[in-house]
């Protein structure tokens, strides 16, 4: 457990037995003083005086010797008051300079207690610094790792999203694939169809062109076999004749006008002719178209004949009428 600083002093833990040592100690300094005192008393008295008596040998007499007298008892001397002062000035000056030691260790010993305790203490701050900077570092890399695998989980999410992404584009480029394919296929059937179509109106077209024929020609026949010549307009492309009614001079002008933006052609225009003979009725509307005179190209003979049942109806002459019959002669414009 870390211990924290204070504003108080650190003071010596209380120890045991502390008035016990003391008077213990204070027994033996009476005790000591006592000894000291007596001892000092001691070697200062007078020692008692001593005789001596010297005897040289002489032969031995039958002469009887007479007893040695008894010795004088020796009065000590009285004790000396300025020594007995002195002794218990040298008494209390060591008591005092034992007290003064006795004091100074207690200081000694209360510094060197004080100084473990401080020492202690810096040294718990030092391990407690030590163990804050070591948690501090622990959490920093704790810290540092949990970043580091954010970031490598925001880098295999990216990952992850950008393979999402290329699959996702992958799966919308094969179904656009797909869908321009059916597209393709539904163009392809399409123009199938519409070729199918249009080879079925033109054989219609064909049929109906037949069936006119023969109806016109039996008209004709009906009508005594009356029949109608004209003339076409050269390098326009149209012309207009006069049949049964005859035409104006300015009605070939009109036929030009309606006929030649129906004219689609893309090919060669070099020495094509085409001469088709129309039936209408009186209101312009075209009873039959059939190609009296075809060219050297089939294609164009298609063209033309399609260029005149485009022009349905035809023109109204300057009465109000259109002509019973009349051939239109078509070039290409070249």
């Amino acid at each position: 457990m870390i211990r924290k600083n204070s504003a108080a002093p650190v003071r010596p833990p209380h120890e045991r037995g502390t008035w016990r040592a003391f008077m213990l100690a204070l027994v033996m300094h009476v005790l000591l003083g006592f000894f000291l005192y007596h001892g000092i008393h001691w070697q200062n008295s007078t020692p008692a005086g001593a005789e001596a008596e010297l005897w040289t040998a002489v032969p031995d007499t039958p002469t009887p010797r007479p007893a040695p007298p008894p010795p004088q008892p020796v009065a000590p001397a009285p004790p000396v008051p300025d020594e007995q002062a002195d002794i218990a000035l040298q008494e209390k000056k060591r008591q005092q300079q034992e007290a003064a030691r006795q004091a100074q260790l207690a200081e000694q010993q209360r510094q060197k207690l004080q100084a473990q305790q401080e020492a202690e203490a810096k040294r718990q701050q030092q391990l407690a610094q030590q163990q804050a900077a070591e948690l501090a570092a622990q959490k920093a890399a704790t810290l540092k790792q949990k970043q580091q695998a954010d970031k490598l989980k925001q880098q295999q999410l990216a990952e992850q999203q950008k393979q999402e992404q290329l699959k996702q584009q992958k799966d919308e480029q094969q179904k656009e694939a797909q869908q321009a394919k059916a597209e393709a296929q539904k163009k392809a059937d399409a123009e199938k169809a519409a070729q199918a179509k249009a080879a079925q109106a033109q054989a219609q077209a064909k049929k109906l062109d037949t069936e006119r024929r023969a109806r016109l020609a039996q008209m004709q026949g009906m009508a005594g076999g009356e029949g109608s010549t004209g003339e076409g307009l050269a390098k326009s492309g149209t012309g207009s004749g006069a049949g049964g009614n005859a035409a104006s001079a300015g009605y070939a002008e009109k036929v030009q006008r309606r006929v030649r933006p129906n004219i689609v052609w893309a090919g060669d225009t070099q020495g094509l002719e085409t001469v088709v003979a129309v039936r209408c009725s009186p209101t312009g509307t075209l009873l039959s178209a059939t190609i009296t005179r075809a060219s050297s190209n089939p294609q164009w003979d298609d063209a033309a004949l399609r260029a005149v049942q485009r022009s349905d109806p035809m023109p109204l002459d300057t009465n109000g009428k259109t002509p019973a019959s009349f051939t239109i002669t078509l070039r290409p414009a070249g």
